[in-house]
């Protein structure tokens, strides 16, 4: 069931909620640039588990609405509070994933009535000021490419041969990242300008300052990278790192995954959460 929660004044947000009986819920955060959708088969499993889940397309993604500012991890933090709020929903498993972790790291410290634990997935200890020398080299790196105008059969068939082990549904659902327009073609939901406000806000605004506040237990689910030694080495010390500055931190790594583990692995994925519950 999709809703409309109202978060700030003319802003609402979709969220998905996926029925369950079972404390505790989960509140599903999804990356930048991505949307709810992603969510749907760990959603799914949750059910199966008798747990509800609750997906937030965050503001100027998925089907939420697109205002003028707010693009930024602390706004987004805010906004869950206001859907949680909104709904009822306390004592959460909060889940966040890529910059949704950094969004979910920053609503936990912040409310942290509301969350009984956290699953930081491949996300929530991304400082891109320790991985570029400024925020220039930064943006030039990170600034997304110019896609609209592709065909979306196109944009489907790369995700297909970039993916061959994801599901129709999840690559039905990374495809929602773009709007499919009536000729066919695809434009982006969250325009570049916006996405780099976002991007420069991890840059100014790493999360692991907010780790004092954390003491609900963390679960850092890093995804390493297959046939890539020195890119998973780095990414082990960072989340290595970022466990020792926790509390209550302990770590699941998925070797040889994308960076998209709730699209790769969501049966798996799910299973670590409803452990972690």
């Amino acid at each position: 069931m999709d809703l409309r929660v109202p978060v700030a004044n003319g802003v609402t947000l979709r969220v998905r909620r996926h029925e369950g009986e079972r404390a505790p819920a989960f509140l599903l955060v999804h990356g930048l640039a991505s949307n709810a959708l992603l969510w749907d088969e760990v959603a799914a499993a949750l059910t199966a588990a008798g747990h509800p889940s609750f997906a937030v397309d965050l503001r100027g993604h998925g089907e939420s609405d697109l205002p003028e500012s707010g693009f930024d991890t602390a706004t987004a933090a805010s906004d869950l509070a206001a859907v949680a709020t909104a709904l009822e929903l306390r004592d959460l498993v909060v889940a966040g994933q890529s910059w949704g972790g950094n969004v979910a790291v920053r609503f936990a410290a912040e409310h942290p009535a509301l969350v009984s634990a956290l699953a930081l997935v491949d996300g929530g200890w991304i400082d891109l000021a320790s991985q570029f020398d400024s925020w220039e080299a930064c943006a030039r790196a990170l600034r997304p490419p110019d896609v609209d105008g592709l065909r979306g059969t196109d944009l489907r068939a790369h995700l297909r041969r970039a993916h061959p082990d994801w599901s129709p549904a999840a690559i039905e659902a990374t495809a929602a990242n773009l709007r499919e327009e009536p000729d066919g073609t695809v434009t982006r939901r969250l325009p570049i300008p916006r996405h780099m406000e976002i991007v420069r806000s991890m840059f100014d605004d790493p999360p692991q300052r907010f780790y004092p506040a954390l003491s609900m237990p963390v679960l850092l689910l890093p995804a390493l990278p297959a046939g890539q030694p020195e890119r998973a080495a780095q990414a082990r010390a960072r989340v290595r790192a970022a466990a020792g500055a926790l509390s209550t931190a302990s770590i699941k790594e998925y070797p040889d995954s994308d960076h998209d583990l709730h699209a790769q692995h969501p049966k798996r994925l799910a299973d670590d959460l409803l452990a972690l519950a």
